[in-house]
């Protein structure tokens, strides 16, 4: 099984580009996508994602996300529908004809145009994300926030996390696993799906804290308390960059000249 978040070797556009530069365009592009109140423009910024996906030979990686983004762009959608009543209103789930229930639920246009704003939005900021990660090394990933001055304990927590995230997807597997050696099964359907999380939570957080405890002891018997710094490599920057930062840059009049031009 893939894990998610983890780098991905390649020599596509997005591996050899200079972490300062990718995490400028990542920044440029989480901002506009909060910025903007257009979803036609959030679709146009999925759009850009997925052709650099496609050029650096990430489709595939992309591609991936799809059932999750899906759900995701599902649930963002049918709850803002119905929890935003603004505009008018297209139907309801719950036909007028129906007694003393008929009529609720109703599908606005001001619930539907938020819902689908929210979707882009968060489908933007996930790709983005996602695509900075799989293709920069934790060394270089790691120098970028050295660059920006990020706090050094910020940045630990940071790596800390990315990296427990595969080690508890990983776990969880081994886990079930090992459940269904034992002849355990709940059931099929949702019920059993949801019946099968119990006996992988309980361990699964038990090994997580005891893992927490031997990082603590690492970090310590490695002196990362003494607070020493450590020789990172230069950063060095090509005309790829130079492009990038150029492209990135015609992006953001773009969205300047469609918002306030």
């Amino acid at each position: 099984m893939t894990e998610i978040l983890q780098y991905i070797p390649g020599k596509g556009i997005l591996h050899r580009l200079n972490p300062v530069t990718k995490l400028i365009i990542v920044v440029l592009i989480v901002g506009m996508s909060v910025l903007t109140p257009s979803a036609i423009f959030l679709a146009g910024l999925i759009l850009v994602i997925a052709i650099g996906a496609s050029v650096s030979g990430m489709y595939r990686e992309i591609s991936k996300q799809i059932p999750f983004l899906i759900m995701l762009g599902v649930f963002l959608l049918l709850v803002t529908t119905l929890t935003v009543q603004q505009g008018v209103t297209y139907f309801t789930l719950i036909p007028a004809s129906v007694p003393l229930i008929g009529g609720m639920l109703p599908i606005t246009e001001g619930g539907f145009g938020l819902g689908l704003l929210f979707t882009f939005r968060f489908i933007v900021m996930i790709l983005s994300f996602h695509l900075f990660i799989v293709t920069t090394k934790p060394s270089e990933l790691v120098t970028a926030l050295l660059a920006f001055h990020m706090p050094v304990d910020y940045i630990l927590m940071f790596l800390i996390a990315l990296r427990f995230i595969p080690s508890l997807q990983l776990e969880a597997t081994r886990i079930h696993e090992a459940q269904l050696s034992r002849g355990y099964n709940p059931g099929t359907g949702a019920i059993g799906k949801v019946k099968s999380l119990r006996p992988i939570i309980i361990p699964l957080v038990a090994n997580s804290l005891a893992k927490t405890q031997v990082l603590g002891l690492t970090l310590d018997l490695r002196g990362y308390r003494s607070k020493k710094t450590l020789p990172f490599h230069e950063l060095e920057f090509h005309r790829i960059d130079s492009f990038s930062l150029i492209f990135i840059g015609v992006v953001v009049i773009v969205y300047f000249i469609y918002h306030f031009g």
